[in-house]
């Protein structure tokens, strides 16, 4: 399954030091076990369309190989840091889980 998550941050976290802090907190992410691949990133300068909303500052594409191992990861103490931590830098996280069809 894939797991994603787009974060909106606060204007006030958007300089360089907090973006580093925070982007080293994403990189712990893909340190749980489970996690089988997947990255971090910031929207694609790809070409505007009305399709396409680039409005948030990171995203995250985690790969795992079903949906309990996802669901471990969710409450693995590594996960529940990161949002004790980060939480109150974001204004809007939104989360797209897929399935293989």
């Amino acid at each position: 399954m894939e797991h994603h998550v787009y974060f909106w941050l606060k204007p006030e976290h958007l300089n360089e030091a907090d973006r580093a802090a925070f982007e080293a907190g994403l990189d712990s992410l893909f340190t749980i076990p489970g996690c089988i691949g997947g990255f971090w990133g910031r929207p694609a300068p790809v070409m505007p369309r009305p399709v396409i909303d680039s409005t948030w500052h990171y995203g995250t594409s985690m790969h795992f190989p079903d949906v309990e191992t996802q669901d471990v990861y969710q409450v693995h103490e590594t996960h529940e840091a990161f949002i004790g931590n980060f939480s109150s830098w974001w204004e809007k996280v939104e989360v797209r889980d897929l399935a293989k069809g």
